[in-house]
């Protein structure tokens, strides 16, 4: 059996993934796609202490998380079609609809 701090290192590893893809990269797509990344990181994590105390509610909140980046991933592929379709350019520094 795989020991609990392995699954911790390797969550932390994804996680730390998508933070800094958030971080340094500017493309919207690459965004969504480094949260995806947190989400799963945080799944693992959710998953893995589940397995090691012996108790479900982990591994039912990881289901609700899934659902959620479903969503997210959704309506952010709306957001950015719809980005695409009145600036051309799927980059967050381009755009300025948004500022007040």
């Amino acid at each position: 059996m795989v020991p609990l701090n392995w699954y911790i290192l390797l969550s932390a590893a994804i996680f730390a993934i998508g933070v800094f893809g958030f971080l340094s990269r500017r493309n919207v797509i690459i965004m969504f796609m480094s949260i995806e990344l947190m989400l799963n990181a945080v799944n693992i994590s959710l998953i893995s202490f589940s397995q090691y105390i012996q108790d479900l509610r982990g591994q039912i909140l990881a289901f609700f998380i899934i659902a959620v980046a479903a969503a997210e991933a959704a309506i952010g592929l709306a957001i950015v079609i719809a980005l695409f379709r009145n600036k051309a350019t799927a980059h967050v520094d381009e755009v300025h609809e948004m500022q007040g």
